[in-house]
């Protein structure tokens, strides 16, 4: 059997020596007052997932819980997540998004959101865009199964 771009092994490849510099490159798109990746990281799950306690974040962030309570200090230290009793259990603590968490989050995203869109516009034409608006679903469900 010949090797061609369509080849799932091939195609794998190709995916991911291009998705992860894209990915990376807007990983380094930052507001002025950077975050490192693993708190980020923390900010994003916690907008999408809600509140959860340090233990259950580590697990989220595959890290030790150890490691995810100095990122929560640093994110609370900065006045980007609040830190209250848990309603359920008084020995331990639910960690939230805080209002200035979630502005800081919105907008790196939205500088994000901006670059790529430059890029699209710049870069593709409205047939390449149509190309890559419908290979989006299929890159969703591969998502799903990884």
């Amino acid at each position: 059997m010949t090797s061609t771009r369509s080849d799932p092994a091939v195609l794998a490849t190709d995916l991911r020596a291009c998705l992860g510099p894209l990915m990376r490159r807007l990983r380094q798109v930052k507001p002025d007052d950077e975050l490192t990746p693993s708190q980020t990281s923390v900010l994003v799950r916690l907008d999408r997932e809600g509140p959860a306690t340090p233990s259950r974040l580590a697990a989220g962030e595959g890290i030790r819980p150890q490691s995810m309570s100095a990122i929560v200090a640093a994110l609370q230290d900065r006045g980007l997540v609040d830190r209250t009793p848990d309603p359920n259990d008084g020995r331990r603590v639910v960690v939230s998004l805080s209002e200035d968490g979630l502005k800081g989050l919105r907008g790196a995203r939205r500088e994000r959101s901006r670059r790529l869109t430059a890029a699209i516009t710049d870069e593709l034409t409205p047939a390449e865009r149509a190309q890559l608006a419908a290979a989006v679903p299929l890159l969703e469900r591969i998502t799903r199964r990884i």
